[in-house]
């Protein structure tokens, strides 16, 4: 959906990282592919988000859904409808549908909320503070970084 379609944000720095989020996750899956592709081995971890490349895909897009889920819970937004994402057996077959829904679903809640509800905080699960904005800049954020280290472990750094 080109940028332009985006146009009832009432902040514009919040359409932005929404925006920004879209990119990231559909730069995510050809990074992704690029590495299944290379056969890339996982640095050994006890973390089980990285035990494959399909659960790391797997937590991108579950993360994905959950900051939304959050944003919307705190903010005391309607239930965005975001389905789960799919399992590690199944990710690789439904990522692209999913994203498509996921991104889908991104692009409605946020809309009318004004800029200073984005300054709000909350505690997290952790029991620290952060803002909504934090958060939003967080989701942005986050499958861009799981796309460079995809991107480097695949040129073999």
């Amino acid at each position: 959906m080109p940028i332009h379609e985006l146009t009832n944000y009432r902040h514009r720095g919040a359409r932005a990282l929404v925006l920004l989020h879209e990119k990231a996750l559909r730069d995510i899956l050809p990074a992704w592919r690029a590495a299944k592709a290379a056969r890339v081995a996982l640095p050994p971890t006890t973390n089980a988000a990285y035990a494959s490349l399909e659960t790391v895909l797997q937590h991108v897009l579950r993360a994905a859904r959950s900051m939304m889920m959050t944003l919307c819970e705190k903010l005391e937004l309607p239930d965005p409808a975001i389905d789960e994402a799919p399992e590690p057996s199944r990710v690789e077959k439904e990522a692209e549908r999913y994203i498509e829904h996921l991104l889908a679903r991104w692009r409605i809640p946020l809309a009318g909320v004004d800029e200073k509800s984005f300054d709000l905080t909350y505690k997290t699960r952790n029991g620290e503070e952060r803002s909504i904005m934090a958060t939003l800049e967080h989701a942005a954020m986050h499958p861009m970084r799981h796309r460079f280290q995809l991107e480097e472990l695949a040129e073999g750094r």
